[in-house]
Protein backbone atom coordinates (compact mmCIF):
# COMPACT_ATOMS: atom_id res chain seq x y z
CA UNK A 1 0.00 0.00 0.00
CA UNK A 2 3.14 2.74 0.62
CA UNK A 3 4.31 0.99 -2.66
CA UNK A 4 1.13 1.81 -4.26
CA UNK A 5 0.96 5.81 -2.98
CA UNK A 6 4.67 6.27 -3.42
CA UNK A 7 4.30 5.49 -7.25
CA UNK A 8 1.04 7.40 -7.69
CA UNK A 9 3.12 10.50 -5.96
CA UNK A 10 5.77 9.71 -8.53
CA UNK A 11 3.59 9.76 -11.35
CA UNK A 12 1.71 12.93 -10.30
CA UNK A 13 4.77 14.65 -9.52
CA UNK A 14 5.65 13.56 -13.50
CA UNK A 15 2.52 15.15 -14.45
CA UNK A 16 2.81 18.57 -12.41
CA UNK A 17 4.67 20.44 -14.96
CA UNK A 18 2.08 19.69 -18.15
CA UNK A 19 -0.91 20.48 -15.74
CA UNK A 20 0.86 23.73 -15.23
CA UNK A 21 1.28 24.52 -18.90
CA UNK A 22 -2.31 23.90 -19.70
CA UNK A 23 -3.53 26.09 -16.78
CA UNK A 24 -1.14 29.03 -18.31
CA UNK A 25 -2.17 28.11 -21.64
CA UNK A 26 -5.74 28.57 -20.61
CA UNK A 27 -4.78 31.55 -18.18
CA UNK A 28 -3.34 33.81 -21.33
CA UNK A 29 -6.46 32.26 -23.31
CA UNK A 30 -8.98 34.09 -20.79
CA UNK A 31 -6.89 37.17 -20.78
CA UNK A 32 -7.46 37.53 -24.40
CA UNK A 33 -10.91 36.67 -24.54
CA UNK A 34 -11.20 39.54 -21.86
CA UNK A 35 -9.21 41.81 -23.35
CA UNK A 36 -11.01 41.36 -26.86
CA UNK A 37 -14.05 41.90 -25.13
CA UNK A 38 -13.42 45.10 -23.77
CA UNK A 39 -12.04 46.41 -26.76
CA UNK A 40 -15.36 45.65 -28.99
CA UNK A 41 -17.50 47.56 -26.55
CA UNK A 42 -15.35 50.87 -26.31
CA UNK A 43 -16.66 53.86 -29.12
CA UNK A 44 -13.39 55.53 -30.06
CA UNK A 45 -14.27 58.76 -31.38
CA UNK A 46 -12.28 61.82 -33.31
CA UNK A 47 -13.05 65.30 -32.46
CA UNK A 48 -11.77 68.34 -34.12
CA UNK A 49 -10.85 71.68 -32.49
CA UNK A 50 -14.23 73.78 -31.84
CA UNK A 51 -16.54 70.84 -31.66
CA UNK A 52 -18.80 71.10 -29.15
CA UNK A 53 -19.26 67.64 -27.00
CA UNK A 54 -20.95 66.60 -24.23
CA UNK A 55 -19.05 64.82 -21.36
CA UNK A 56 -19.70 61.97 -19.03
CA UNK A 57 -20.79 63.22 -15.55
CA UNK A 58 -18.83 62.52 -12.46
CA UNK A 59 -20.85 60.53 -9.84
CA UNK A 60 -21.04 63.37 -7.37
CA UNK A 61 -22.95 64.89 -9.85
CA UNK A 62 -25.56 62.62 -10.30
CA UNK A 63 -28.04 63.35 -7.07
CA UNK A 64 -30.04 60.33 -8.36
CA UNK A 65 -30.97 57.95 -11.15
CA UNK A 66 -33.05 60.41 -13.04
CA UNK A 67 -30.26 63.08 -13.32
CA UNK A 68 -28.68 63.29 -16.71
CA UNK A 69 -25.87 61.13 -17.51
CA UNK A 70 -24.02 63.63 -19.54
CA UNK A 71 -23.16 67.62 -18.72
CA UNK A 72 -22.16 70.59 -21.31
CA UNK A 73 -21.89 71.64 -24.20
CA UNK A 74 -18.25 72.00 -23.85
CA UNK A 75 -15.97 73.21 -26.88
CA UNK A 76 -12.61 71.38 -28.24
CA UNK A 77 -9.57 73.58 -27.58
CA UNK A 78 -6.58 71.25 -27.87
CA UNK A 79 -6.77 67.82 -29.46
CA UNK A 80 -3.60 66.17 -27.87
CA UNK A 81 -3.39 62.86 -29.15
CA UNK A 82 -4.34 59.47 -27.62
CA UNK A 83 -7.73 60.40 -27.54
CA UNK A 84 -6.81 63.45 -25.12
CA UNK A 85 -9.03 66.60 -25.64
CA UNK A 86 -8.66 69.72 -23.49
CA UNK A 87 -12.36 71.07 -23.50
CA UNK A 88 -13.78 74.94 -22.14
CA UNK A 89 -17.18 75.95 -21.89
CA UNK A 90 -19.03 78.46 -24.70
CA UNK A 91 -18.42 81.11 -22.29
CA UNK A 92 -14.67 80.93 -22.72
CA UNK A 93 -13.88 79.12 -19.20
CA UNK A 94 -11.28 76.61 -19.39
CA UNK A 95 -11.65 72.83 -17.55
CA UNK A 96 -8.96 72.34 -15.55
CA UNK A 97 -7.69 68.76 -17.36
CA UNK A 98 -7.62 66.45 -20.15
CA UNK A 99 -10.58 64.52 -20.92
CA UNK A 100 -10.79 61.22 -23.38
CA UNK A 101 -12.46 60.68 -26.07
CA UNK A 102 -14.09 57.60 -25.02
CA UNK A 103 -15.91 59.98 -22.25
CA UNK A 104 -16.91 62.42 -24.63
CA UNK A 105 -19.41 62.53 -27.13
CA UNK A 106 -20.54 65.07 -29.70
CA UNK A 107 -23.23 67.86 -29.06
CA UNK A 108 -25.75 68.11 -31.61
CA UNK A 109 -27.82 71.57 -30.94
Amino acid sequence: MVDESNEERKVNLDLLDEVREQARVKAEALKRRVEHKKRSKLRLRQFQVFDLVMRKAHPYQLENKLSPKWTGPFRVVEVLGNGAYRLETLEGGTIPRTWNGVNLKFYFS
